[in-house]
């Protein structure tokens, strides 16, 4: 049940998701920047994060 959760976080609010899944690092600045870029590269990301 818990991964669901996740899996619904990386697709909502991906930097929740990175930031529940790695805490604050390099990849929740990672994600943050490719939020920016565009919404579905930082899905991916999170998606890849979380499902790892």
């Amino acid at each position: 049940m818990n991964k669901i959760i996740q899996v619904l976080l990386a697709i909502f609010l991906p930097p929740v998701a990175v930031f529940i899944e790695k805490g604050a690092g390099k990849d929740l600045v990672i994600n943050i920047l490719l939020c920016f870029v565009f919404f579905v590269p930082g899905i991916i990301h999170a998606l890849w994060l979380t499902l790892k």
